[in-house]
């Protein structure tokens, strides 16, 4: 699919990490984005030098885009912008709460004048609301949802170790953008679409809420174990490696029991006869299966895992993960040397994805300019 949107004129005024998940995403599948950026640049360029100098996010969320520097408040560029955005099909911005419309890029505005036009503004907390003009990032949101509660060890909370909320931000606005591809392909007509860091996050945590809500109280943090499923969390082997594995249903049960700690009994035993039991009993539980596991090596539990049919893994470091036998890889060209970025995690019709490079900034400003009517 990666010409599916070829012929797709895409403007962002884009920033750190949200809106570019999304339009990097739209790049992939051949759109053209235009990437709007200050002098000084997306201020993700300057995150970290990690990749031959330059910043890991910015490499990963950028690749395939036209990078143009232009000065908003300055009338020639801005009319540079509406000119874009007059042949455009989709326009993204996640500025500063309220930065678009007094740059005169309003969503409302913009679609009253281009009715095809599909906006899709990204924020913090929504543009309603008491938090509406508050700046929000990624660990502050994580910790507003209560995420960072429900993440951790019993003695404190903690962040999840990647943006994931600037990420499932980006994931829905991707996928909010394609459906009204498809509605304006039916009706003629664009939509506005809106989506924050804050109410993605709140979709997936959704568990948590519904334990709160019904349950009177979230699940507590039980760190590298699951909250309301037992047994599923670490062991350590007599060699000294962490394995974890997950008991799903009944039937895993008395195969854990019987093929993997030899216990058959413990199947039929009162305090684990149901994972809510079980949970009850995880102190316990974990005892005896600790007990077992501490005589017996990785290799040889993972050979009564497989054969067993329980869904098993190892506690890996970054480093273990890159020389994952399963991870796929892709070369990205950057301005400073090649990249070996993750591939997209959706194969289609076994084709590689072949992505564009990775832009220097304002490489593309001239050739905007011009071809939009601004100044040379």
């Amino acid at each position: 699919m990666q010409d599916l949107l070829n012929g797709t004129l895409v403007v962002s005024i884009e920033q750190a990490v949200a809106a570019p998940y999304c339009t990097s995403r739209l790049a992939d599948s051949g759109a053209e984005v235009i990437k709007i950026e200050r002098e000084d640049g997306d201020f993700a360029r300057d995150y970290d030098a990690v990749v031959h100098g330059e910043s890991a996010y910015f490499v990963w969320l950028n690749r395939g885009k036209k990078s143009v520097v232009l000065d908003l408040k300055n009338a020639a560029d801005k009319n540079c912008v509406h000119r874009m955005l007059e042949q455009a099909d989709i326009f993204v911005q996640n500025l500063a709460p309220g930065a678009a419309e007094r740059l005169g890029f309003g969503s409302a505005g913009l679609r009253e004048r281009l009715p095809r036009l599909i906006t899709c503004d990204i924020s913090g907390y929504g543009e309603t609301g008491v938090y509406a003009d508050m700046k929000a990032y990624d660990l502050i949101v994580q910790c507003e949802t209560g995420l960072a509660s429900i993440t951790g060890t019993p003695e404190g909370p903690g962040r999840v170790g990647v943006s994931v909320c600037d990420i499932a931000c980006g994931m829905y606005a991707h996928a909010a953008i394609l459906e009204a591809l498809l509605k304006r392909e039916r009706t003629g007509a664009g939509s506005a679409l809106k989506v924050s860091l804050f109410s993605a996050m709140a979709d997936w945590m959704t568990v948590p809420l519904l334990h709160q809500d019904y349950g009177g109280a979230a699940p507590e943090r039980v760190g590298l174990n699951h909250p309301s499923i037992a047994p599923y969390g670490v062991y350590v082997t007599a060699d000294g490696r962490e394995l974890i594995f997950s008991i799903q249903n009944e039937r895993e049960w008395q195969r854990l029991c019987a093929d993997v700690l030899e216990q058959a009994e413990l199947a039929t035993d009162e305090r684990y006869s149901d994972n809510t039991r079980r949970c009850e009993h995880r102190t316990e539980l974990d005892a005896k299966i600790h007990a077992v596991f501490g005589k017996l090596s990785l290799a040889e539990i993972g050979r009564r895992m497989r054969d067993a049919q329980i869904a098993f893994g190892a506690v890996n470091s970054v480093e273990d993960f890159s020389r994952h036998p399963q991870l796929r890889r892709m070369t990205v060209a950057s301005p400073s040397g090649d990249v070996n970025l993750v591939a997209p995690p959706v194969d289609v019709d076994g084709e590689g994805l072949q992505p564009g490079g990775v832009p220097v900034l304002g490489a593309h400003t001239v050739e905007i300019r011009r071809r939009f009517g601004g100044a040379a």
